[in-house]
């Protein structure tokens, strides 16, 4: 493979501003991508991929890079990070350029090959994690559970379509995409159904096709479909997406309910409800009313939840969380969590319970969701909530604990309670 000295700068500086600046992975990457026109599908590919895994093996590239101190200290020159992206090539066995940036690069290619070998006996390198988050997975699912949870959530993650049943059927919609030369096959699991799921056999960027543009479908991983139908909703029900972002499973309902009932889907970020709304528009959506949540000095007035108290056939509750469920697809996030912020969320995950159950009327059902695999952010949320003053309203149905190593998706986790 021939390096092209554009695009390897462009990653170099990608990864600056990811490292350095605390930037996104995902929205570096898509900026980066249009910084050039010229550049084919390939070219983009080359970029988006190696940013994206230099991210994912960070703390591995940097010990076999020699530069630990700059991984403790998550700062970057800009010469430790042409340390990281040849490091990334000698695994890759791709002959670094003669480039003047790679000059004062002599790595011998046998000793990092034997020392990467050495290090992949140990987990916190050969799954690249910070001591801190290796010793907390551990603890909380166990060593077996956790070494193959966290080995799944290092693969990239595939690239999964939820069709909108309002428009097409997956049948129609497969069909209109293989004449594109975009081959998908149907989800299917011995205990676990994916309706509207379908997967790209070869992984390929979407967002362009004019399918996509027109709502025939979304991007969603198969984890995060299985929530609406645990809602286990009706046609006609009143349904509140409690944190309802840029709406993906509100538009998923949506299309469950046949555009039938009614969806109020809240959140605090107001410009992610404008996004639902348009999103809502293209996938022929009619029945979503959007409700911003008031923050004054980043606090919630509870007072404005009031009209909507004992309204709700069903309430869902995709709380905001570690998301170690989806390091897989974020994997610069677990260069972004301590637990300091672990601590801080668990605390908002369970006032958001304790405020937002209150819209679930008698004889509704709720339903709290995560995207973390940490038993502290789910069931031990969920037993906590049962055992308090407003939770004693509420009894136990079932819960789901979704695990990337056993499905090869999102690692979730659901629990649906019903009023009483």
């Amino acid at each position: 493979m021939r390096l092209h000295r554009n695009l390897v700068l462009a990653v170099i500086e990608s990864l600056s501003q990811i490292f350095n600046q605390k930037k996104q992975a995902d929205k570096i990457v898509a900026i980066t991508l249009k910084q050039d026109k010229r550049w084919g599908a390939r070219d983009r590919s080359f970029v988006a991929e190696t940013i994206y895994e230099v991210v994912r093996w960070k703390r591995l590239y940097a010990k076999l890079a020699d530069i630990e101190t700059a991984f403790e200290n998550n700062t970057y020159s800009t010469q430790n990070l042409v340390q990281l992206f040849s490091i990334w090539a000698i695994l890759n066995e791709i002959e670094l350029p003669t480039w003047k940036e790679f000059e004062e690069i002599n790595y011998d290619k046998k000793i990092i090959k034997e020392e990467y070998n050495k290090l992949s006996k140990i987990r916190k390198y050969k799954e690249s994690i910070p001591d801190w988050l290796d010793n907390l997975g551990e603890k909380e699912l166990g060593n077996e559970i956790w070494t193959k949870e966290i080995a799944a959530l290092n693969n990239q993650a595939p690239v999964v379509l939820r069709v909108n049943t309002l428009k097409t059927s997956i049948q129609k919609l497969q069909k209109q995409l293989s004449e594109q030369n975009i081959e998908t096959e149907k989800i299917t699991q011995k205990t676990e159904i994916y309706p509207e799921a379908i997967r790209l056999l070869k992984r390929k960027s979407i967002v362009r096709n004019a399918l996509y543009k027109e709502g025939f479908f979304e991007i969603q991983d198969a984890s995060s479909q299985r929530i609406a139908h645990f809602l286990d909703i009706k046609q006609g029900m009143q349904i509140i997406d409690t944190c309802a972002g840029a709406g993906g499973k509100s538009l998923h309902i949506a299309s469950l309910l046949k555009n039938k009932g009614q969806i109020i889907a809240m959140d605090i970020y107001e410009n992610k409800l404008i996004e639902l709304r348009k999103r809502a528009n293209r996938a022929d959506v009619h029945n979503i009313k959007t409700h911003p949540i008031k923050r004054e000095n980043n606090k919630v007035d509870n007072s404005q939840f009031k009209q909507f108290y004992n309204s709700a056939d069903r309430v869902l509750i995709d709380a905001p969380c570690s998301g170690l469920g989806v390091l897989s697809r974020n994997p610069d996030a677990k260069w972004k969590l301590n637990l300091e912020f672990l601590e801080e969320i668990k605390q908002t995950q369970q006032v958001i319970l304790q405020e937002y159950s209150k819209m679930t009327k008698k004889g509704g059902k709720l339903v709290y969701a995560t995207c973390s695999i940490l038993p502290s952010e789910n069931q031990n949320q969920v037993e906590t909530f049962l055992n308090s003053e407003n939770g004693k309203d509420f009894k136990f149905i079932e819960d789901k604990k979704i695990l990337s190593h056993q499905t090869g998706f999102d690692g979730f986790y659901m629990a649906i309670l019903e009023r009483i």
